[in-house]
């Protein structure tokens, strides 16, 4: 993997790069959707192309369960197995230990958890999550299919990486919640640590390897971990955890961290990507982001368009015979109507969501675009 910056902005630390795989470049900054399981949801890898994403990341985790690393192997590693022939990451499983663990504890949800972070509850050092358990060499999950144990740790998620093949791989961390206080966020940072220098040791393929900075809500913390991680011989580095309750907390926060990794690797962060969220954190600096709002929200019937959020099962919307965004050149917004979107919706057809999908990527990835050009006529 090469990276190269082609300019960096006068008004913020936004910048513009490529990024360089054996599967293709991706100009920089962009939205990198999910395709959790080796496929966008509801779309052909085909389709994902026509929107405008460059490159897209899956996940280690649930790609272990089912079909198995061994299964992407044998068919070729992951691009021939999803015939996606441009770029891909594969996250380590280190969100899982939040989501299966405290995130479920508590109801999953950020909103929930920072509820209670305001009531002034707390996850305390040494605790443990319910249903996995957390130790120094790793974690011991339960299969959500059949309640197997699974052990997952820094050379385990490597391994499955490797196998899995994308051209992207991250170090095996813990995300912590947001209610995790200052001494638990310290001592889990110490374990992330070890397990970065162990994913460094163990790795044996030419794939890119990634750390991840943590550190939670902390400002020593996180800016101790950009130091550290920093510091390792990564190709490149992810931004992981929680960012605050408002924008102006997130940015600055992000920028905590991104002046104390190396100027010259790229910066990718975990899991945000609102569209109001996307000018805030490419100004802070980040290259590269993952986010799985626009599919999400397809699949519920949401449209993203100029007009703002749109509700398309609104029964409203079968006597608009008009196209969905009429600003929008995407194949969906060319050839369908909201109308026949709606009834699809409401009909429960899947094809209503595989319209939304396709257009809300589009959606995003021309938002992502046109960033990246206020940052080339020097606006931001």
């Amino acid at each position: 993997m090469n990276f190269k910056i082609l300019k960096k902005s006068s008004k913020s630390r936004a910048r513009l790069g490529l990024l360089e795989t054996s599967h293709g470049v991706v100009e920089t900054p962009c939205l990198v959707p999910v395709a959790t399981q080796a496929v966008v949801k509801t779309l052909e890898s085909k389709e994902v192309e026509e929107t405008k994403s460059q490159i897209l990341i899956s996940n280690t985790f649930h790609l272990h369960l089912k079909p198995g690393e061994k299964i992407v192997e044998k068919a070729g590693k992951i691009h021939k197995f999803m015939n996606w022939k441009r770029p891909l990451m594969t996250d380590s499983g280190g969100y899982q230990v939040f989501s299966l663990g405290f995130g479920t504890d508590y109801g999953l949800g950020s909103k929930i958890l920072k509820k209670e972070q305001e009531r002034g509850e707390s996850i305390k050092i040494n605790a443990q999550p319910q249903q996995i358990k957390i130790g120094e060499d790793g974690v011991e999950f339960r299969s959500p299919l059949n309640g197997d144990k699974i052990f997952i740790g820094p050379k385990e998620s490597i391994k499955i990486q490797e196998k899995i093949g994308a051209d992207i791989i991250f170090a095996f961390d813990e995300c912590t919640p947001p209610l995790a206080d200052h001494d638990y966020v310290k001592k889990s940072l110490e374990k992330t640590h070890r397990w970065a220098e162990i994913c460094l040791k163990v790795k044996k393929s030419d794939q890119a390897l990634f750390g991840i900075v943590q550190g939670s809500r902390f400002k020593d913390l996180r800016i101790e971990s950009a130091k550290f991680i920093g510091s390792l011989n990564f190709d490149g580095f992810g931004i992981g955890g929680e960012f605050g309750n408002d924008k102006k907390e997130m940015g600055k926060m992000i920028e905590w961290v991104v002046d104390e990794l190396p100027e010259k690797k790229p910066r990718h962060l975990l899991g945000v990507g609102y569209l109001e969220d996307m000018e805030t954190i490419i100004k802070s600096g980040v290259d590269t982001f993952d986010c799985t709002v626009p599919t999400h929200y397809a699949r519920r019937g949401i449209a993203f368009t100029s007009e703002g959020k749109l509700d398309m099962k609104k029964t409203i919307y079968l006597k608009k015979n008009e196209p969905l965004d009429k600003e929008c050149v995407c194949n969906v917004c060319k050839n369908y109507k909201k109308d026949y979107i709606c009834h699809l919706l409401k009909a429960g057809e899947i094809t209503g969501m595989k319209l939304l999908t396709f257009h809300n990527l589009h959606y995003f990835n021309t938002f992502v675009e046109e960033i990246r050009n206020k940052i080339k006529r020097g606006e931001i």
